[in-house]
């Protein structure tokens, strides 16, 4: 049977305060793994490595990324194609937020333009931060210009700048803010689907191990409600932005580790893509 592909993206050159993004993908993985938990998922399957498994979750591992960012983008493009060569659905675990728009640059070169839900505190709409354009800021400028995405919807939006306001305009945002946030507010959406999840997204009482925590955000149990009611194929997802030098306790980990298995949970319920 197709597999969920999960693979690290162990990067955060393109983080624009404090680096350490980069180990996200290793401290998800041990909270995955651990006998501290289980595999099952709330949709009730259970996820395993091995053949025989309700739902089969290969793990790729991390790819050797370099730090050059054009490189990189080249390498996680290559990994998503050849995943897609076997049927399988590619999960990454990143790693800055900057990963993004190379994830969904294969995405739409396989299925055309995705619809896009993207959790998050900041709608990473800058057309440049600090003069990079490579930005963890701006990945969805960059998708949004080279027209991978035919809707974007955002959620969990708390630190909206003029300039992002702007660009929100610009490319047709949909952004669905944080205050007086209700899960009925997010729409079921279309596929094909892709799904980014920067954990800053939910509350830092939820998630502390981020570099830019912001109070006020999603709680774990909202994030499910609105992952659990979309229903559209899903052709790729990322968990990213975990800065395991700032969690506390491995809660963060946790955390993304249990969206690792909602997120193959829900990818197996919703079923392939066919155009």
């Amino acid at each position: 049977m197709p597999a969920i592909r999960l693979f690290g993206l162990p990067t955060d050159i393109n983080s624009s305060f404090e680096r350490g993004a980069a180990a996200g993908p290793a401290a998800i993985r041990e909270a995955l793994w651990s006998d501290r938990g289980n595999m099952a998922s709330e949709l009730g399957p259970g996820i395993g490595p091995e053949i025989g498994s309700d739902i089969l979750l290969t793990d790729d591992g991390d790819l050797p990324l370099t730090e050059d960012t054009a490189q990189d983008d080249a390498a996680i493009r290559r990994h998503v194609a050849y995943a897609r060569e076997d049927g399988d659905i590619p999960l990454a675990l990143g790693g800055d937020h900057a990963v993004t728009f190379p994830l969904v640059e294969a995405a739409a070169a396989c299925h055309g333009p995705v619809t896009i839900l993207h959790f998050d505190a900041h709608p990473d709409l800058y057309d440049d931060f600090a003069g990079n354009p490579r930005s963890h800021a701006s990945p969805f400028a960059r998708i949004c210009e080279a027209g991978h995405a035919k809707r974007l919807v955002q959620v969990g939006i708390r630190t909206l700048t003029h300039h992002c306001r702007e660009q929100a305009a610009r490319f047709g945002v949909e952004i669905v803010p944080m205050a007086d946030f209700s899960p009925d507010r997010v729409p079921v959406l279309d596929g094909p689907l892709y799904i980014s999840i920067d954990l800053d997204g939910l509350d830092p009482s939820a998630a502390p191990g981020v570099a830019h925590p912001e109070p006020g955000g999603l709680t774990v149990r909202e994030l499910l409600a609105v992952l659990h009611k979309q229903t559209a194929p899903i052709v790729g997802a990322d968990i990213v932005e975990l800065h395991p030098g700032r969690d506390i306790g491995g809660v963060t980990a946790i955390v993304g580790a249990k969206l690792v298995r909602e997120l193959a949970a829900l990818i197996d319920r919703n079923g392939p893509y066919r155009p």
